[in-house]
């Protein structure tokens, strides 16, 4: 089984691994305009989550924006 540690917590993708960062949002219903994305303690530039590939038992840190007042 494929995992990942995702904001501190390992998931399991049984079915198998995202294969790039927008693949694991897409699979986590994030949409990329609001998130940083940080793997290994790297940030990930937005124009490269299509282009960046996943590798079981990598730390990925999410970071949502949220609006408000």
């Amino acid at each position: 089984m494929k995992t990942l540690r995702i904001n501190g917590a390992w998931r399991d993708f049984p079915e198998g691994l995202p294969e790039t960062v927008s693949d694991l949002l897409d699979v986590l219903h994030i949409n990329q305009a609001t998130v940083v994305a940080e793997i290994n303690e790297q940030i990930v530039k937005r124009p490269e989550f299509a282009t960046t590939p996943l590798e079981p038992g990598q730390s990925i840190e999410l970071i949502r924006f949220v609006g408000g007042g």
